[in-house]
């Protein structure tokens, strides 16, 4: 069934102010996304290709990263977990972990691991093309192990710890196992994006978030109408052993599956007219009555992040999705990869409510 956001605003208002005080754990694939900005005002004589005059470049935070990111945004303490390379790329990575205040005591950096780059070139506020650098190999298994003993000694201080696998090598079947496990003996919910190429490795999971690509993928099917997302649901859950399961739809909103409940809510999508000054920097113009969607970049690490920040902040699953829903319909109207602030969370909110 549809809900209502309208009638659940101050409820979603009153919660924000919780944010603030949950410390959450952040694990996966720690990627840099750079940005190359420009001008084009013409073509290549060499391919039909616009030229790109270089005018600056920006480093943020990607895949994992970039939610950690989002939730040090709202408000709380975080710490990241994962391996980098000991290259430039890593140590931009590192730079960029401590101007968004998200701790960093469990990044390990490795001389033989290479760090994932996305560089996206701009020009006009649109990307001409983009180019990865990247090397997916497995951990090597002392560093797996120092890895596993800082996340097993940070467990007893957090209130949630979020899963965010990039299938970059650093998530294996083993590793997630033995993580959830760990977890759940502590009582500590865990959120995760799942990758398609582990199916099992995240039974227990508090929740699971994916899009309706994955979602079909898992249940081996593609999904189109309302009847097979609840069919889709309701096996995720099963599938998974979890205690919810997220299908985020784009500019279709999202559904919510509990294990508590036979039926299951669909949000509507919401999008927030904005401006922006550079990649990542608040830009809702408050005077602004369209919607548009600018760059979709980040807004599923968006989505994974609130809800896991809401739900540890008390919310329940439907209300912590409507807040997620909401934050990545502020984040697709900023170009790049980008965070909510809580004030642009409360602006939002204020908008839905008229």
């Amino acid at each position: 069934m549809p809900t209502s956001l309208v009638h659940s605003v101050p409820r979603l208002k009153r919660l924000l102010p919780r944010l603030r005080r949950k410390r959450i754990g952040v694990l996966g694939d720690l990627m840099l996304d750079r940005y190359l900005w420009g001008t084009s005002s013409r073509i290549s004589p060499e391919a039909p290709v616009p030229i790109v005059d270089l005018v600056g470049q920006n480093d943020c935070l990607g895949g994992a990263g970039n939610v950690a990111a989002n939730i040090a945004a709202l408000g709380a303490k975080v710490e990241a977990f994962g391996v980098l390379g000991s290259e430039e790329a890593g140590r931009a990575v590192q730079r960029c972990l401590r101007e968004a205040n998200v701790g960093e005591k469990g990044v390990l950096a490795e001389a033989k691991r290479l760090t994932t780059v996305k560089t996206r070139i701009i020009a006009k506020h649109h990307q001409v093309a983009r180019v990865d650098y990247e090397r997916r190999e497995p951990l090597r298994a002392e560093t797996q192990a120092k890895l596993l003993r800082l996340i097993f000694a940070a467990l007893k201080q957090l209130d949630a710890l979020v899963l965010s696998d990039y299938d970059k090598g650093l998530i294996t079947d083993d590793f997630a196992d033995r993580v959830l496990s760990a977890a759940h003996q502590l009582k500590v919910p865990v959120f995760v994006k799942p990758k398609t190429s582990r199916l099992y490795a995240y039974r227990g999971a508090r929740a699971i978030v994916c899009n309706a690509k994955e979602a079909g993928f898992y249940v081996t099917r593609s999904l189109g109408d309302e009847k097979s997302f609840e069919e889709a649901g309701h096996a995720l859950l099963a599938h998974f052993g979890c205690g919810a399961v997220v299908i985020t739809r784009g500019e279709k909103g999202m559904n919510v599956f509990e294990e508590s409940s036979k039926g299951h809510v669909r949000i509507p999508a919401t999008g927030f007219e904005m401006t922006y000054a550079r990649v990542g920097q608040p830009g809702i113009e408050p005077g602004a009555t369209g919607r548009q969607v600018l760059d979709l970049t980040g807004a599923g690490d968006t989505v994974l992040s609130v809800l896991a920040l809401a739900a540890a902040a008390g919310a329940s699953i439907v209300d912590a999705a409507m807040l997620a829903n909401i934050a990545a319909g502020v984040v697709v109207g900023k170009l790049g990869t980008a965070s909510v602030s809580p004030k642009e969370l409360e602006y939002a909110l204020e908008e839905i409510r008229g």
